[in-house]
Order: structure tokens, then C-alpha cells, then sequence
């Protein structure tokens, strides 16, 4: 069976992290910040101003190229944080961020999250882990899907996003991306997503309505990565 674990990053909580105290300096400093669909955080070569933990809603990073398609590194949602491998290493942000849906993030001030680290051996420990984790999962991504045809990078993306989606809540994971943006995460033309999609929907391996997306049998996705 093809092992999805290495192209979907399972981040630790940013709370988990601190001890009490620092629990209490981060909701004393942490500011709550709402971005609306399609909304931009920041840009491609512009220098970090902090760390954005995600509460409500997903974020797409993504790189464009000078005719400014846009290609989607990858999706944070709920309980993720981002936006710290530039700040520690004092480069500009490789990648831009927009909001996929309204969106809140608790925002942690570059000064406020260098403190924290520093203060937080596991802090600092958890966010080298998550670092060398989210490294590892983009370069997979980016290294098969150069391999994969499209059909195949739909079904792995597919896979990749009924993860990035699933509420515990919930036994029904539903994948509420626009056309654009996937079409942006698989690196296609739209029109040979939708066409590809449509296969799918046919031989019922996926149902979907709009935006909505839900895989119905994972296991015939994995046949195309075998």
C-alpha cells in the first residue's frame, strides 16, 4: 500500500508545547486575526513578522510563477502553525499565503515567538521536528509528482486532502476546495481536473456537488500510485 504518511504533515499542537506560564504569556500576546476567502497573509520574498497558528478555517501556501499561475506547496488547517522557518533563519518567506475559506489565526509578533523559543526547550525541540517533518513532506511531493501523470497526482492529491480535511467529528470527510485551487495543488489545467474528476465520479469513486469533494473509495485511489 502506498504510505500517504510521508506526504501529509501531521504538525503537535503549539500550546502543547509550553509550560503554564508560557501559556500565559502567549494568550497575552497572541492577537486574533481574520482573513476572508482568498485573502492574502503575506507575500513571496516579503520578510516574516511572526508565527500564524491556525484556529478556524484552512491556508494555502503557494509559489507563482512570472506569468503568476499560482502552484500550491500545500494546505494548513485547524491546530497548524506556520511561518517560522524563515523568521529562525533570517531569509525571505519562499512561499506566499492566502486564506482558502474565512479564516481565523491567533498571529505571534516575530518578538513574541523568539521568546517563547528560546524560553521553551520544547518548543524549540517540537518546532525542529516540525520543520524537518514539513521539509520531508514537500520535497516528496514535489519529487512525485514530477513522476506521477495527472490522473495520478488527482488521486494522490485526493488521498493527501481527505487527511488535511478529516475532522474527528466527523465520519464523513468532505474536501471543500474551488476548482482553481486544486487544480493549482495537483499542477494542472483545470479543464484536465475536471475531466479527470469526472472519471472518478463515474466509475463512483468519488461523489461530489460544488466545491464538495468526498472520496468514497480511498482504496481505488490507491491503485493508481501503485
Amino acid at each position: 500500500m502506498f504510505n500517504l504518511e510521508n506526504y501529509h504533515l501531521k504538525s503537535s499542537s503549539f500550546s502543547e508545547s509550553l509550560n503554564p506560564k508560557e501559556i500565559l504569556f502567549f494568550k497575552e500576546k497572541a492577537i486574533r486575526m481574520e482573513f476572508k476567502k482568498k485573502q492574502i497573509l503575506f507575500k513571496e520574498g516579503s520578510f516574516s513578522k511572526g508565527v500564524y497558528i491556525v484556529r478556524k478555517g484552512k491556508i494555502k501556501i503557494y509559489k507563482s510563477n512570472p506569468q503568476g499561475t499560482e502552484s500550491i506547496v500545500y494546505i494548513y488547517k485547524k491546530g497548524d502553525y506556520f511561518g517560522y522557518r524563515p523568521l529562525l533563519a533570517e531569509d525571505p518567506n519562499p512561499v506566499s499565503a492566502a486564506a482558502i475559506d474565512n479564516t481565523v489565526v491567533s498571529f505571534l509578533p516575530k518578538e513574541v515567538f523568539l521568546t517563547l523559543f528560546n524560553r521553551s526547550d520544547t518548543l524549540a525541540k517540537k518546532t525542529i521536528i516540525n520543520l524537518s517533518k514539513e521539509f520531508s513532506v514537500w520535497i516528496n511531493k514535489m519529487t512525485v509528482f514530477t513522476q506521477y501523470s495527472v490522473k495520478e497526482r488527482i488521486a494522490l492529491s485526493l488521498l493527501i486532502l481527505s487527511k488535511v480535511y478529516q475532522n474527528n467529528d466527523e465520519k464523513k470527510v468532505v474536501i471543500s476546495i474551488n476548482r482553481d485551487d486544486l487544480a493549482s495543488f495537483v499542477g494542472t489545467a483545470k479543464e484536465s481536473l475536471v475531466r479527470n474528476l469526472r472519471h472518478f465520479k463515474d466509475e463512483e469513486i468519488i461523489s461530489s456537488q460544488g466545491t464538495k469533494i468526498v472520496v468514497l473509495k480511498p482504496d481505488e485511489l490507491h491503485t493508481y500510485l501503485l
